[in-house]
Parts: C-alpha cells; structure tokens; sequence
C-alpha cells in the first residue's frame, strides 16, 4: 500500500470532496476552517502565557482584585424619610 496522498488519488480525492460539498460551500468551508484555526492559535498562546506567570513552585501570581467603588452624592431612589 503506497502513498494513498499521490498523483491520481489526490485528485479524486479532491474531485469527491467537491461533488460531496459542491463548489459554493468550499469558499467558506475554508473560511469556518481559517477561524477555527486563528481561535484554537490564539488559544495556545494564552495557555503557554498563563504558564510563564506561574512561580517556580507551582503557585500562580495572585493580584488584589480591583472592586469599582461607587460614590454618590445623590440620594438613594424610593421614598423620602418622613420627619416628626
């Protein structure tokens, strides 16, 4: 058994490919395909960056959660106090 990927198989290979999908759907067969594989390439940079930030042994860089602070000087919606 040979190299199936080779002169005349390749292009039945190709020629069954496009019977099966037809020649509009190709375009953006290969469209979906170029996506998938930006999305899964940006993936695995962020997973190889999360593993440069973890210490040497094993415990990850913590930072202090920035919580936003609200502050208002106007009063609180809803009904007034009533005073005696």
């Amino acid at each position: 058994m040979g190299n199936l990927f080779a002169g005349p198989h390749l292009w039945i290979l190709l020629i069954v490919i496009l019977l099966l999908f037809g020649a509009a759907k190709l375009p953006a067969l290969a469209k979906s395909m170029g996506q998938s594989a930006r999305i899964f390439k940006g993936e695995m940079k962020a997973m190889k960056s999360d593993d440069t930030a973890a210490e040497p042994d094993g415990t990850t860089k913590s930072t202090p959660a920035e919580a936003p602070v609200v502050k208002s000087s106007e009063p609180k919606s809803g009904p007034e106090p009533s005073q005696p």
